[in-house]
């Protein structure tokens, strides 16, 4: 009994505010007016590890005061970013994913300037063709023997190479379709 009457005692402990990931991290007591807080929340660790490793935590507050308070989310988003960045390429950073999309993108003009040109040749193969078969649909229609490979009165003039008559041609033939 005893011991449920100290339990009734004891008023229980409230937490109304819950450490952001920066303080969490930093194993600093989280005040309510904590700059960090509204920018780290306590389930977004991951980012403000990789933000405190880049830039510090000292600085990133810093950073974050210098910005007027309308603009400071959209700071935080970029100063998440290029630590995110400069994890993947200590080098170049961000910088190095800009160059690599501003490559992509010419190469990909060139691709464009390219399938333009192979579409301008194709257009005017196309229209070449239509005159052609315009020109073919205009013309009077001409036997086969009015061609001047052939000699006068059908003969063919070299020979007579190909002389034979349709009608007769044999049917019966030893190769098979």
């Amino acid at each position: 009994m005893e011991t449920s009457t100290m339990a009734a005692q004891v008023p229980p402990r409230v937490r109304t505010h819950q450490p952001c990931a920066a303080c969490r991290m930093l194993r600093r007591r989280c005040d309510r007016d904590c700059i960090l807080a509204p920018y780290f929340p306590s389930y977004e660790a991951e980012k403000f590890a990789g933000v405190h490793k880049v830039f510090g935590a000292s600085n990133v507050i810093r950073m974050i005061q210098m910005v007027e308070e309308s603009r400071r989310e959209d700071a935080v988003k970029a100063i998440i970013y290029e630590a995110t960045a400069r994890l993947r390429d200590p080098v170049y950073g961000s910088a190095g994913a800009i160059f690599h999309l501003q490559k992509m993108i010419q190469d990909l003009k060139t691709q464009l300037d390219s399938i333009r040109t192979q579409t301008l040749v194709l257009q005017e193969q196309r229209d070449q063709l239509l005159g052609i078969l315009k020109n073919v649909h205009h013309m009077d229609p001409l036997s086969p023997m009015d061609f001047p490979m052939f000699g006068a009165a059908g003969s063919l003039s070299n020979g007579d190479i190909l002389r034979y008559d349709p009608s007769t041609f044999p049917l019966d033939c030893d190769w098979t379709w």
